[in-house]
């Protein structure tokens, strides 16, 4: 399988054992200590140990989970936010203005959506819902003088999608457009946006990366060049003002789940697979939808920009209830509560 990561899985999971671990100076402990506290004495005025004043501006064990969220996805910034709409919203407020348009899947997850079209819709932010597989359709409504975001899910959630990373980024910068993308899916194990051109990386760090169903969290990762230390000011300034910012038990959970988060996904990957293939055949089952299937439209694709083809398999399936109600977040799924759609990150 042919994939676009620099780094062997040997290289993947030693630097999220390590990235932003460093033993306590004091004890020698390996596993750095969880910091609780809200507020840092200053060595006079101004004077801060480490840059630490306040909790909602900063805290160690944040600090260490967005370096070690950073090396995760080979980016040069990262912060880690109380949820992953958490996440979203500090990056759309961070790099949008009223006026503005999102382009983005019509399957894309339905709290995103629900986050885009119920919140930022009534504060100016416009949207376009587009099939993205059609490229030109893509270029089309990124040519709108107001289009600025390119908002991609892939794999998607829950159709399972697969969109062209690499092309999509081409077509918004030639347009002077953001490509964000949401890895959740993926994981940052399986697929490295960044390293495909996506200026944005977006996470529910609550699923794979957690891994253990036991914390809510999320991450914007961004890239290490000049347009990504800009990008940073904007959002780093969002999780300031705004304080959506994970707590630090939350951060170090999130730090724990990482670390194991290659050999967790190298047996979600295995799993996957059997199931997906098992169903195919199931008297129940009108179709699988899971990209490593040869019959997936989007199994080619996966295979040269992902690693594995993850742990998140869909089924449709016979003589369930009609499909009605189609929706930009997710056509053909009608399962959802109507009144908050889906609502899990």
């Amino acid at each position: 399988m042919t994939h676009h990561h620099a780094e062997s899985p040997l290289g993947f999971s030693t630097a999220a054992v390590h990235a932003g671990q460093d033993f306590d100076p004091t004890t020698g402990a390996v596993v750095p200590p969880v910091h609780f506290s809200s507020t840092y004495a200053q060595d006079g005025i101004g004077g801060l140990r480490g840059g630490y004043e306040y909790g909602r501006a900063a805290n160690p064990t944040r600090s260490s989970l967005q370096t070690q969220l950073a090396a995760a996805e080979g980016g040069g910034h990262a912060f880690s936010f109380a949820s992953g709409l958490a996440a979203e919203d500090a990056l759309i407020r961070g790099v949008m203005r009223p006026g503005q348009r999102i382009v983005m899947g019509n399957d894309a997850y339905g709290g995103s959506y629900r986050l885009i079209d119920r919140i930022h819709g009534n504060w100016g932010i416009a949207n376009t819902p587009l099939d993205l597989s059609d490229h030109d359709a893509v270029a089309a409504a990124l040519d709108a003088d107001d289009a600025t975001v390119l908002w991609v899910e892939t794999p998607s959630n829950p159709l399972m999608a697969i969109t062209d990373i690499a092309a999509l980024a081409e077509i918004a910068h030639s347009r002077s457009a953001l490509l964000v993308v949401d890895n959740t899916f993926a994981t940052p194990y399986l697929q490295r946006p960044l390293s495909l051109g996506a200026d944005a990386v977006v996470h529910s760090t609550t699923k794979y990366i957690g891994g253990h169903s036991d914390v809510v969290g999320g991450a914007v990762v961004l890239g290490s060049d000049a347009a990504a230390d800009d990008l940073a000011e904007q959002v780093g300034f969002q999780q300031f003002a705004v304080g959506a910012v994970s707590g630090p038990l939350d951060a170090y959970l999130t730090t724990r789940g990482l670390k194991t988060l290659g050999v967790r996904m190298d047996r979600h990957c295995s799993n996957a697979q059997a199931i997906a293939e098992h169903l195919v055949d199931h008297p129940a089952v009108d179709r699988v939808l899971y990209p490593g299937l040869s019959d997936h439209p989007g199994h080619e694709l996966a295979k040269a920009q992902m690693r594995g083809f993850g742990g998140m398999v869909s089924v449709q399936l016979r003589g369930g209830n009609p499909r009605r109600g189609r929706s930009p977040r997710a056509p053909g799924c009608s399962s959802w509560p109507s009144r908050w759609a889906a609502s899990s990150r």
